[in-house]
């Protein structure tokens, strides 16, 4: 009985999914170095984000690249005896095509996971992640139409190299050759961020990358509020991902829910807005109030000088009953 009671278990291990096969798929699907791509970021719900990110980016990828173009197979049609004979050396010629094209195709999106939740990888072939991006986030900033629901921030990733500290200026000394290198120069802003990575300080990842971006150029200059680029930095376990991004403070962090969003209206603007009658009545207001404040400060002023008076009068009453008092006598 206990034979068969294991062997119950085991089966039903294997039927709903138990043991080890339950666990996520490793190699060729994961993030590496040498890819590029986009990171996605979205609120616990990975599988929804993913087919949302593969709607938007494939309708944004169609206008800069046109539709996709897959490669079809060519099969050959068994009309008669001849076309039969020559099935092997068909089969031979598309042997052939395939090794000398790669055996595959890749698609020009390919969802992989990144290595931390929350958060999947996009990796592109044959496009501009960074423009296509941009183009996104221009499109929904201008238009203000909700395209997502579920994703947050859209980064591209136009380079990756090992999340350590020497591999990372090895390769950023390249990098960044073709937006602050001597004579192209600019105002840029560090965006760092670190996940499953406890090896790489913040400060000093900023730092040393300030100083590589001084080096390149004298006249790069730092700038907090609205600089002309961002390099992002985004570490992710042992990949470090890296772009250099425009109108990063425009587009809301390249938050997709946050650019949709309409602008508010600073307090200057709400004053401009105002109407000339209202604008008046507000002037009126203030001038009764510093009326008011002018009168009371006399008020104030004429009281005190009423008691510093009366005191006085006060003070000289001794006097006056002394001097009557000599007279007297």
């Amino acid at each position: 009985m206990s034979a068969a009671v294991s062997n119950d278990r085991k089966r039903g291990k294997k039927r709903y999914g138990g043991g080890h096969g339950n666990k996520r798929w490793k190699g060729s699907r994961e993030l590496e170095v040498g890819m590029q791509g986009i990171l996605i970021t979205c609120n616990m719900n990975e599988r929804k984000c993913t087919a949302e990110a593969f709607n938007l980016l494939n309708e944004y990828a169609d206008q800069l690249y046109g539709p996709e173009k897959l490669q079809e197979k060519n099969g050959s049609s068994s009309d008669g005896e001849a076309e039969e004979e020559d099935v092997d050396v068909a089969l031979k010629k598309e042997v052939a095509q395939l090794k000398a094209s790669g055996a595959k195709r890749e698609r020009r999106f390919m969802a992989l996971d990144s290595g931390a939740n929350n958060v999947i990888f996009i990796k592109t072939q044959n496009l501009e992640a960074d423009k296509l991006v941009h183009l996104i986030l221009s499109d929904l900033h201008t238009t203000k139409k909700h395209k997502s629901r579920v994703i947050l921030r859209m980064l591209p990733v136009t380079g990756t190299c090992k999340a350590f500290q020497e591999d990372m200026v090895k390769y950023l000394t390249t990098f960044l050759e073709p937006w602050f290198k001597t004579p192209n120069c600019g105002t840029y802003q560090i965006a760092f961020k670190a996940r499953n990575s406890s090896h790489n300080k913040r400060d000093e990842i900023i730092k040393t990358i300030a100083g590589m971006v001084g080096m390149l150029n004298p006249k790069n200059k730092v700038d907090l509020t609205n600089p002309e680029l961002t390099i992002v930095v985004e570490v992710i376990k042992a990949v470090c991902c890296l772009s250099v991004v425009k109108d990063y403070s425009l587009y809301r962090k390249y938050n997709v829910q946050e650019v949709v969003k309409e602008d508010t209206p600073k307090p200057d603007a709400e004053t401009e807005t105002n109407t000339p009658g209202e604008k008046d009545k507000k002037d009126e207001k203030e001038t009764n109030k510093e009326e008011k404040k002018e009168t009371n400060k006399e008020e104030k002023k004429d009281e005190e000088e009423k008691k510093k008076g009366e005191e006085d009068n006060d003070n000289n009453v001794p006097h006056d009953k002394k001097e009557d008092e000599g007279d007297r006598e």
